[in-house]
C-alpha cells in the first residue's frame, strides 16, 4: 500500500494539459484558455454618457472663480441657462459639434458630442425642452464614460490558464471575440462490472432477481461532468475476462483521455480487471492505497490513456473521484488549481478509527455561531450506504495515526460541494 498523498502525487505526474481547440463564444462557459485572447474592439468606442442628462460645455456654467459664466443666459434665480439645440439618444451620433451657450439633452450610452466636456444629471436641471436651468453644479466634468477606459483594440484580455465564467463571456463578446482557443475537454470511460449488476431500464422487481441496479455509472457521470468532463458510458461487463476485455477495446475507438473502471480491482476469484488490463498492454503503475474507503484503487496507463481503477462500492468509487479523478479531470483541462481547498472543521462528536489508514467518512460541516465550523458524522459508514453519502456535504479526514478524536477535535474535511458558507439570508444591511 501507499499513502493518499503519494498515489496523488504519482497520477498527476503522468498527466499533462489535453491539445487546444477552438471553442465558440456560446459553448466556452467553463473551459479554460490554451492561449491569450486579444480585443477585436476598443470599449466603449467613444466617449459616452453615463446618466441621463445634459451634455454641455463646463466653461458655460462656472468662471475661474467657480462663479455661474456671464456666457450663460440666466432666469430669476441667477442659474445658469442653456439653450437646448439637439437630442441624442443611444445608439445616435451628434450631427453638429456643441456650440457656446448650448446643451443638448442625452440618453445614457449616447455618445458625447464634439465640445462638450460635462453631463449634467437630469436631476439638476428644470428638465427644460427649450431652454435648461442648471440647479447644481456638482458634476462639472463628470458623467462621461471615455473611449476605451474599459479596454482597446489589440489589448491582451485573459491569459493562458483563465477559466471562462460569467464576467469573461461578457467582456469576450463586448471585444468582438467570437471564439477563443481552449483545452480540450477530456473524454472519460466509464466501465461497471460485476454479475449482479442490471441497468436501471433493464431493472424489474419480478425479473432481475438476486441483481442490483448499476448506480456508479450515475454518480460517476454526473461527477465528470461536474469537474469539466465529457463522460463516455461503456455500459456493465460480466464477471469474465472475455467481457472486460471486449469493454476496454471499445476505449480505443471511443478515442477517451481517460478510463474509470469500478470493481474488479481486489483479490477475488471473479477480481480480472488487474489481469485482462495487463493482457491488453496496459502497465500498472501502482495498486491499493492507504485509505478507507477506496484501498484496493489501481492506477495505470492502456495503450498511453491513463486509468483508474475504482472498487465497485458505490461510495468507495465517489470517494476515490472526489480525491483522484477529480484532479485529474481538471489538469487534463487546463486548470493550474486541481483540488478543492481544505476546510479545518471541529467535530461535534467523539470519532475513532480501527484500522491505521487514512479515512475519509461522510460529515455534514455547518458553520456555528463563533464562527468555526462544525463536523457532524452523517450516518452510517459503510461503503455499501449511498444514502450516507447524499446527505453529507464533506469528507472528514481523519489521519492514519488519529485512532481517538474527541469532540471537540480539530481535522481537515474536503468540500464535496460550494454550498460550504452560503447561506439562506442576505447579509448585507
Amino acid at each position: 500500500m501507499i499513502t493518499v498523498g503519494e498515489a496523488s502525487v504519482r497520477i498527476l505526474r503522468k498527466i499533462q494539459p489535453l491539445d487546444a481547440e477552438a471553442v465558440p463564444l456560446e459553448r466556452a462557459a467553463g473551459r479554460v484558455l490554451a492561449e491569450s485572447v486579444l480585443a477585436n474592439t476598443t470599449s466603449p468606442p467613444w466617449d459616452n454618457s453615463s446618466m441621463d442628462g445634459y451634455a454641455v460645455r463646463s466653461s458655460d456654467l462656472v468662471t475661474g472663480n467657480n462663479l455661474p459664466s456671464p456666457r450663460a443666459a440666466s432666469i430669476d434665480t441667477g442659474r445658469p441657462q442653456l439653450k437646448v439645440v439637439a437630442t441624442i439618444a443611444a445608439g445616435q451620433h451628434s450631427l453638429r459639434p456643441l456650440g457656446a451657450g448650448e446643451a443638448m439633452r442625452i440618453m445614457t450610452g449616447a455618445p458625447i458630442p464634439l465640445g462638450a466636456d460635462t453631463v449634467i444629471r437630469i436631476e439638476d436641471t428644470d428638465r427644460g425642452a427649450e431652454r435648461v436651468a442648471v440647479t447644481d453644479l456638482r458634476d462639472l466634468g463628470r458623467n462621461i464614460r471615455r473611449a476605451g477606459e474599459d479596454f482597446v483594440s489589440g489589448q491582451t484580455l485573459f491569459d493562458p490558464g483563465t477559466e471562462v465564467r460569467a464576467a469573461h463571456l461578457g467582456v469576450l463578446a463586448a471585444a468582438a471575440v467570437r471564439e477563443i482557443r481552449a483545452y480540450r475537454a477530456p473524454r472519460v470511460a466509464i466501465l461497471s462490472s460485476g454479475d449482479e449488476l442490471v441497468e436501471l431500464g433493464d431493472y424489474s422487481p419480478d425479473t432481475s432477481a438476486a441483481k442490483i441496479i448499476n448506480a456508479n455509472s450515475w454518480t460517476l457521470r454526473e461527477l465528470i461532468t461536474d469537474a469539466g468532463g465529457e463522460p463516455v458510458d461503456l455500459g456493465v461487463a460480466a464477471d469474465t475476462p472475455s467481457s472486460l476485455r471486449e469493454k476496454l477495446e471499445l476505449t480505443q475507438h471511443e478515442r477517451v483521455d481517460l478510463i474509470i473502471t469500478s470493481a474488479g480491482v481486489s483479490v477475488g476469484d471473479l477480481d480480472h480487471m488487474r489481469s485482462v488490463f495487463a493482457e491488453l498492454g496496459g502497465e500498472l503503475d501502482f495498486w491499493r492505497v492507504r485509505m478507507r474507503p477506496g484501498a484496493p484503487m489501481a492506477f495505470g496507463t492502456l495503450r498511453g490513456v491513463p486509468w483508474l481503477g475504482f472498487s465497485g462500492n458505490p461510495v468507495s468509487a465517489m470517494v476515490s473521484f472526489e480525491v483522484f479523478a477529480r484532479p485529474v479531470i481538471r489538469k487534463m483541462s487546463g486548470h493550474e488549481k486541481l483540488h478543492r481547498a481544505m476546510i479545518p472543521v471541529r467535530l461535534a462528536e467523539a470519532v475513532a478509527i480501527a484500522t491505521p489508514l487514512t479515512h475519509f467518512l461522510r460529515a455534514s460541516v455547518t458553520r456555528a455561531d463563533d464562527g468555526v465550523y462544525n463536523a457532524h458524522v452523517a450516518g452510517s459508514q459503510s461503503s455499501a450506504v449511498l444514502t450516507a453519502m447524499a446527505r453529507a456535504n464533506a469528507l472528514l479526514v481523519v489521519p492514519a495515526d488519529s485512532a481517538s478524536n474527541p469532540a471537540g477535535t480539530m481535522l481537515s474535511a474536503l468540500p464535496l460541494t460550494d454550498d460550504l458558507g452560503m447561506t439562506s439570508h442576505f447579509a448585507i444591511q
